[in-house]
């Protein structure tokens, strides 16, 4: 006889296994299908997400960063990065201005976008498990929103592809905060020390060349 039917036959309710959250591909590729939306807002994905919407935001904003992009166009998704990273730095209830939250895309623009990245999308978050817990945790968890927040700034500068790895930090925080996966925290604390490294040097170079020419401007 198995506990729940010994559990029945004492007049009791077999308890219900704790519900799973849905994975974040899946939520974006049923909003993302849709037909009743015309457009797909940022308020509508962090009203799905509830209480995950500060990693699924910052995933979201960061994914397009990944590959080159027109000049300017991290300096239009880093503002909300930075919003979002400030918050989870302090642990502040997930908020968004409403000049932000109120933009959207034609349900089939989003549609077209969700279609090519689902399959990686879909792939990062089957390697997430909950493991070392407490890097997903406060207080450990507001140093990932600072390392976040640093990423966000350096992504806003105008730097010629230096967009990538602060992205690909944040998109490494972002998968560890939602799948409570410790491992892709330190992944994305390698990736942020990585990014400060790199673009650093690049921002040395920069002034180094720039003091070089004025000095032999003025010789």
């Amino acid at each position: 006889m198995t506990i729940e039917s010994m559990d029945m036959a004492r007049g009791r309710l077999p308890r219900n296994p704790r519900p799973r959250a849905r994975r974040l591909s899946a939520i974006l590729r049923q909003m993302a299908s849709d037909r009743s939306r015309e457009r797909i807002s940022i308020r509508d994905i962090f009203e799905t997400m509830g209480d995950r919407a500060i990693g699924a935001l910052m995933l979201v904003f960061a994914l397009p960063n990944l590959v080159p992009t027109p000049p300017g166009t991290s300096a239009i998704l880093g503002a909300p990065l930075l919003f979002l990273a400030a918050q989870l730095t302090f642990g502040l209830k997930p908020w968004l201005p409403k000049v932000i939250a109120d933009r959207s895309m034609r349900r089939e623009d989003f549609e077209a976008i969700i279609s090519r990245i689902h399959r990686k999308l879909a792939f990062a978050e089957r390697m997430l498990k909950p493991r070392l817990s407490v890097l997903v945790e406060p207080p450990a968890e507001y140093l990932s929103g600072f390392l976040c927040l640093v990423m966000a700034i350096i992504l806003t500068l105008p730097i010629p592809l230096g967009n990538m790895l602060p992205a690909l930090a944040i998109c490494l925080f972002s998968f560890g905060i939602l799948g409570r996966d410790g491992l892709f925290v330190i992944l994305g604390v390698i990736a942020a020390g990585l990014s400060a490294t790199v673009v650093g040097g690049m921002v040395y170079g920069i002034i180094k060349a720039a003091a070089f020419v004025i000095a032999n401007w003025f010789a």
